[in-house]
């Protein structure tokens, strides 16, 4: 008969698991209402655990799943090399924008922080 406890027997893993951390990162990006978006510090917030970078890393790795344009950088820049896939999203979902000036380099706008960022309460929709 083995000494070994319960605990100590190797967990099963399958390829398409996700670190457990990655999970709860993607349930709070599937919470975030359309036209509404959280950045990865709000994210890590949110969850109590790691931080904007972690999130980031989440979010490039496992993120195509769920509306990974939700989780935004904290400045409103879109996300460089997917900029016209979430405007897409953000303009049929009604995320609110600021117009770039003329002068921004490629004329595209960012996130209108202020009114688009999402705290994860009762949402009342945009202002």
């Amino acid at each position: 008969m083995s000494e070994r406890s319960p605990g100590a027997e190797p967990r099963e893993t399958h390829p398409d698991d996700l670190p457990e951390y990655a999970e709860r990162v993607l349930e709070v990006a599937e919470l975030i209402p359309p036209g509404r978006v959280m950045t990865y510090g709000d994210v890590a917030e949110w969850l109590e655990e790691g931080g904007p970078r972690q999130v980031g890393r989440v979010m490039s790795l496992y993120g195509g799943a769920v509306p990974w344009w939700r989780v935004v950088r904290s400045d409103g820049v879109l996300l460089p090399g997917h900029e016209l896939r979430a405007l897409g999203h953000y303009r049929a979902e009604g995320t609110p924008l600021r117009e770039a000036s003329r002068s921004a380099e490629g004329h595209l706008p960012r996130l209108d922080m202020r009114r688009a960022r999402w705290h994860g309460g009762v949402d009342a929709g945009h202002t």
